[in-house]
């Protein structure tokens, strides 16, 4: 197999198109154009999908008919006890894969539902397991009070708590950013000998912290870990590191790298080396991002998938298509299959300079491949598009993604906003935002901000004084439901 080794003094930076008469960055572009001619015929071009089989562990449902060891008992009463056994045992089983499938599906509220008719029914028996999971699910959707209220009558039922379940409630405020109330359960847990807190619990606690920027706490939590015995792991660093990078603070970032490079315990791992990657190149540090990269294979760190998609969405922001080739061919050297991610980089590379031709050639490509498209693809192709003037393929694009169920998000609209913005096309931009409001889709400050400067450029002060008004309506009403949330009873 070939050595995963990408120097970037050599190989990217090559060029693969001999000196000739053509713009410099006609040259770039056509190596990309080769890059994805060549790899319609390259054997790691589509992924295989592989199909899940349910496999459920043996008592996991109650109920289960079993045979009877009597012989003197008449035949026409072990038929009937055994059809309502059977019946039963059928019920049971299709209520809790009902509420599995609920789980999975994130759909919290019916989950609740099916969950509170299986705890009615006689042959209910409470597992950790399902209110582990139920407390995740909760935490994820954004329902902390419910959370805690599922808690809450898990300890009514008798089950003992654990220091995982316990973390898990912890999760669930931490993922609505109610700080407080995570730092409360982490008390709770102090105090209780069997619940102790171990290392991802503060490592949840990190998380949230780090994400709001509160880095006294975060030296905090890391003294007590220290004072508790608790060794921070790969995952822990990893989550500080990235705080730490997104903010700036390129000093710390430094020593808890330095800490991890000589720890026997917590190592860096794939995922350290992508989020110095990441922090260095969405600066448009390549130098550094390079340097790193170096360090992390001196180190015997390989790289993934998602490590060259981020070396190519640093080198595409800087129009250096000649390095994106490299990494896009050695990807294929390597067999690393090109994700959706690695298109979505390439088109957004294209787009941001308008240059629809090269654009439109790399999703076609994605397509033959049979890649998916996402939400993010035709947010770069509406983009690409509006950048390049052509704002009757904005059009086609947005029915295009209709036709393939794309999601439409805050992003999507912002895009479709923007283009309407750039071609100067105001009534259409308001029918586009009219929509967006219709579909109950949230506006950020972006869509503000997209629209505003279109009025500004127009002159037109009322509708900016509106606009701010509504704003500032979104703003008050997004607070309300939170502080609604946080007082639901129950």
């Amino acid at each position: 197999m070939a050595s995963m080794s990408l120097s970037f003094s050599s190989s990217l930076c090559s060029s693969r198109i001999p000196e000739s008469k053509r713009r410099f960055q006609q040259r770039e572009t056509t190596s990309v154009r080769c890059v994805l001619a060549a790899s319609k015929s390259s054997p790691g071009g589509a992924a295989a999908t592989m199909t899940k089989k349910r496999l459920w562990k043996e008592g996991e449902f109650p109920g289960t008919t079993e045979p009877s060891n009597t012989r003197r008992t008449p035949l026409k009463n072990v038929k009937k006890k055994l059809d309502r056994r059977s019946k039963a045992s059928g019920w049971a089983n299709t209520v809790t894969e009902t509420l599995s499938d609920l789980i999975a599906k994130k759909q919290w509220l019916q989950a609740l539902e099916v969950f509170e008719m299986l705890r009615e029914q006689p042959f209910y028996q409470p597992k950790e397991g399902t209110y582990m999971k139920l407390l995740v699910l909760l935490g994820k959707s954004g329902q902390p009070n419910r959370a805690q209220k599922l808690f809450d009558e898990m300890l009514e039922e008798g089950l003992e708590p654990t220091a995982e379940l316990y973390t898990a409630l912890l999760g669930a405020y931490c993922r609505s950013n109610l700080i407080d109330e995570a730092f409360s359960v982490l008390e709770r847990m102090k105090s209780l000998p069997q619940c102790q807190p171990d290392v991802y619990t503060y490592s949840t606690l990190l998380k949230v912290c780090v994400d709001a920027s509160l880095f006294d706490l975060v030296e905090s939590l890391y003294r007590e870990m220290d004072e508790r015995l608790i060794t921070p792991n790969t995952v822990t660093q990893n989550i500080v590191l990235s705080g730490y990078g997104r903010v700036g603070r390129f000093d710390q970032m430094e020593k808890v790298l330095s800490d991890m490079l000589v720890s026997t315990e917590c190592k860096p791992d794939v995922w350290t080396m992508n989020i110095i990657l990441s922090v260095f190149g969405n600066m448009g540090k390549i130098e550094m991002m390079e340097s790193w990269y170096e360090k992390f294979r001196n180190f015997g760190i390989e790289p993934e998938t998602r490590s060259f998609n981020i070396l190519i969405g640093a080198y595409g922001k800087k129009r250096m298509y000649d390095k994106m080739s490299s990494v896009m061919e050695y990807m294929r050297k390597l067999e690393f299959p090109w994700t959706t991610s690695t298109y979505n980089n390439i088109i957004e590379a294209f787009a941001d300079v308008g240059d629809a031709k090269n654009m439109e050639y790399t999703f076609d490509q994605m397509r033959s491949e049979g890649m998916k498209a996402d939400t993010k693809t035709f947010c770069c192709l509406i983009n690409g598009y509006a950048n390049a003037g052509l704002f009757h393929k904005v059009i086609s694009s947005v029915q295009l993604a209709a036709k393939f169920e794309i999601p439409e998000n805050t992003s999507f609209y912002n895009a479709v906003i923007s283009a309407c913005a750039k071609a100067d096309d105001l009534i259409e931009m308001e029918r586009v935002y009219t929509r967006m409001k219709e579909r109950e889709c949230v506006r950020d400050s972006r869509t503000f901000e997209i629209m505003v400067e279109a009025y500004e450029k127009e002159g037109m002060n009322d509708k900016i004084y509106y606009l701010e008004q509504e704003r500032q309506q979104v703003m008050d009403h997004h607070a309300a439901a939170t502080k609604e949330e946080e007082n639901l009873p129950g």
